[in-house]
């Protein structure tokens, strides 16, 4: 048996801000690549302000997306299972908020049901959403935890977070091998360290 519930608009990133034009946005590109140095309209540039707007708008997908919606579709018959569903590495590529530079690891999710689940390929779908944007790695980490227990109402919820930051590894100071782990547990997870060390056990990082 499935359950939806009644769709909402997308809500906008910052309420009341207008959406540039795509030639205001070339435009800027341009201007960045005369700030580099370099001349905007030499033959192997005067096409890049439209390649990276085209990158844009995919990269910053997730401003279009809306994650309480792709997880309306709940399952009601779970036959009484009441144990974690977990996603193991699960693909991150996102954009550093501070200096629009990509970082790219894995995600692991899990959460306890309650009377309903999701199908796998939401709870994926959510953390593309949150990393197609603007972000840093700790929001994101908070934000996917947020929107699945806001929408499934699960018993728990353990979301971990490992990547490598490029602000970190071709720029500043410049250690490519280190990467950053986040952690967000909610419900039984928060409250119980047993259940933490299982999470992260069977997710393959325990020692």
């Amino acid at each position: 048996m499935t359950k939806e519930t009644p769709k909402k608009p997308v809500l906008a990133a910052v309420p009341g801000h207008a959406k540039p034009s795509r030639e205001a946005a070339m435009e800027a590109v341009r201007t960045l690549i005369a700030w580099a140095g370099d001349n905007p309209a030499r033959e192997g540039l005067k096409d890049t302000p439209k390649r990276v707007v085209d990158a844009y708008k995919e990269w910053f997908r997730g401003y279009d997306m809306d994650p309480d919606e792709v997880l309306s579709r709940v399952f009601e018959d779970v036959s009484g299972y009441d144990d974690m569903v977990i996603l193991r590495e699960i693909d991150v590529e996102s954009h550093c908020e501070h200096h629009i530079a990509p970082f790219i690891g894995k995600a692991y999710v899990a959460y306890m049901p309650t009377d309903k689940v999701v199908g796998i390929s939401k709870i994926v779908k959510v953390v593309e959403i949150f990393a197609k944007r603007l972000q840093t790695q700790e929001t994101m980490t908070a934000q996917i935890a947020k929107a699945i227990d806001e929408s499934l109402r699960p018993r728990g919820t353990a979301v971990m977070i490992d990547a490598k930051h490029e602000c970190m590894t071709t720029r500043g100071v410049h250690h490519p091998d280190v990467s950053t782990v986040t952690t967000q547990f909610t419900g039984e997870f928060k409250t119980n360290p047993a259940l933490q060390e299982r999470f992260i056990r069977m997710i393959g990082r325990g020692r």
